[in-house]
């Protein structure tokens, strides 16, 4: 089927269901993101039509997939109009020439024409077409941004505060008039007219160094530099965009905790960019002990330290990122077919059809969420996981789990008990990551169970730790825990994980890693962990 009529196909699909609208937005912006269909006037306006209809969570998604492809500037003038987290994956890795940024920029929201004004890669001409707006797209940080950007690792140490010639902390929000006023001026005092292009930064006299001094504010922004030049930084989160820390950072964030010799790596080609070590102590407010930010050093790591993780694989992982995307666009047009079959769109259709185009739609949908698996897996190893912080409630999430897996259990004739745990306890962390790990583990247990097992899952917390505990079933009881991770894709019976139970288990792990926790493996149940969202205690969970 040539490209063309994959696209015909999408356009006439029906828009009428949450579930087309969606599956509609999935294809189309693959298809033209990635140059197999043009952005053509239907198209586009197709997606402008359904875009209210598709979750912000799914136009998230749809974004990051385009991260390492190449989309033209219709669709990226789209995704920039959207909202800024969900603008962020395109504007920051799209490539355009200069005649088609200079067409686009004028329609970009200010928010969106702020993240373009963050990259330090655009054409010269551009550059001056973004200065041409002023101070007008400087963003600052709203309320509602009060939290770190990632939740992951242990507290670090306590280090000593830094001297006390540091700039102060205003104890009254994320910058002070003081300090927006100083900025600028600065910069007009650095560029003069607002309409000329802004000074190189490799012309900074303080390009040199190799450390700088820096403070944050609450929310982990970064308000003031010395050392170095200020434009990478000043109004950059710690960890959101092209600033990226590791979990030593977020851990200590999380618990108002010094920390010391933790990885910073600044994206970009300015002199900044690159690998750094930081240490930070917090400081708080005299007046009613308020916790204002942090106050640190930053230092290029020595010869004999290494900042940036070995990535193993990185061509593979590349290679099957590109794989997926090729498998997702025919997957998703078989199962939006198989959904007009059954609902009989394109006329009276017999029930055998009907029953068959269901098997069909259900069997893609597995085959889209083992897409999804191998594609998340890619991202762990190339680092490339976008993760984003928020509160996710057990018990709502149990039930919905519990619920997509009725059929299973009625296929493998288990029973699941699930204790939802104490009223309110909820998990620190991404809501699809923590939601992905959730139903593999319980879709796993399942499969591999006997009919007339039964399964108990139970929810409590231990510490700082919300726990989730399921029972092993007893097909896996004969393995030690460890070897688990070493299952392949041999069939455990159907309904099991497409990718086999292995796969499953250690990308769970990976996950949970990845969001502060863990997964082990005891004698009788498997056990994930992940940061709770309640600060007081609400119940305790054996570790047994």
């Amino acid at each position: 089927m040539r490209f063309d009529d994959s696209l015909g196909t999408v356009l006439g699909a029906d828009i009428a269901t949450p579930f087309g609208a969606q599956s509609a937005w999935r294809q189309l912006t693959d298809l033209i993101g990635r140059g197999r269909a043009d952005a053509t006037p239907d198209a586009l306006a197709r997606l402008r039509a359904i875009r209210a209809q598709v979750p912000a969570t799914v136009r998230a998604a749809s974004a990051r997939n385009l991260v390492f492809a190449e989309p033209p500037a219709a669709l990226v003038r789209l995704f920039g109009e959207d909202e800024p987290s969900i603008a962020a994956p395109v504007l920051s890795t799209a490539r355009l020439d200069s005649d088609d940024w200079l067409a686009i920029i004028p329609d970009l929201p200010p928010a969106s024409r702020s993240l373009l004004r963050h990259r330090r890669d655009m054409p010269a001409q551009v550059v001056r077409a973004l200065a041409s707006y002023g101070a007008a797209d400087f963003a600052l940080p709203q309320p509602d941004e009060q939290r770190v950007a990632i939740e992951i690792d242990e507290p670090a140490a306590v280090v000593p505060l830094p001297a006390n010639d540091a700039a102060p902390l205003d104890p009254t929000g994320p910058f002070a008039i003081a300090e927006l006023v100083a900025r600028l001026d600065a910069y007009q005092r650095d560029h003069g007219d607002l309409n000329r292009p802004p000074r190189p930064i490799a012309e900074s006299p303080s390009a040199a160094t190799d450390r700088f001094r820096f403070e944050t504010d609450a929310a982990g922004t970064i308000r003031w530099v010395e050392g170095v030049p200020r434009e990478p930084l000043i109004g950059v989160r710690l960890g959101a965009g092209p600033i990226q820390v590791d979990g030593v950072v977020s851990g200590a964030f999380r618990r108002r905790a010094a920390f010391t010799d933790a990885r910073l790596v600044i994206a970009g080609q300015s002199i900044v960019s690159g690998d750094w070590q930081i240490s930070a102590t917090p400081a708080f407010d005299r007046a009613n002990g308020r916790f204002v930010g942090y106050r640190g050093v930053a230092r290029r790591p020595r010869a004999d330290e290494r900042a940036e993780p070995i990535r193993r694989g990185q061509a593979t992982a590349e290679a099957f990122r590109a794989l997926v995307h090729e498998l997702r666009t025919p997957t998703n047009a078989i199962s939006g077919f198989a959904e007009m079959i059954e609902a009989q769109v394109l006329g009276p259709a017999p029930e055998p059809y009907r029953e068959r185009a269901a098997a069909i739609r259900n069997s893609t949908r597995e085959l889209l969420d083992a897409i999804d698996d191998v594609d998340t897996a890619a991202r762990l190893d190339q680092q490339a996981l976008v993760l984003r912080p928020g509160t996710v409630a057990i018990a709502p999430l149990l039930s919905r789990a519990a619920a997509d897996l009725e059929p299973l259990m009625r296929l493998r004739g288990a029973v699941v008990e699930v204790d939802r745990g104490p009223p309110g306890l909820g998990i620190l962390g991404d809501e699809m990551a923590v939601s992905r790990i959730v139903s593999r583990l319980l879709g796993l247990a399942v499969s591999a169970s006997a009919p007339g097992e039964r399964l108990v899952v139970v929810a409590g917390q231990e510490g700082e730790m919300a726990a989730l505990a399921i029972d092993r079933p007893r097909a896996f009881s004969a393995l030690p825990g460890e070897a688990l991770f070493a299952l392949d894709s041999e069939d455990q019976g159907e309904g099991a994980a497409l990718l086999g139970a292995g796969f499953a288990l250690r990308l769970a792990r990976r996950l949970a890693v990845e969001l502060g926790g863990g997964l082990t493996i005891g004698e009788d149940r498997l056990t994930l962990r992940l940061p709770a969202a309640l600060d007081h205690d609400v119940g305790q969970l054996s570790s047994k």
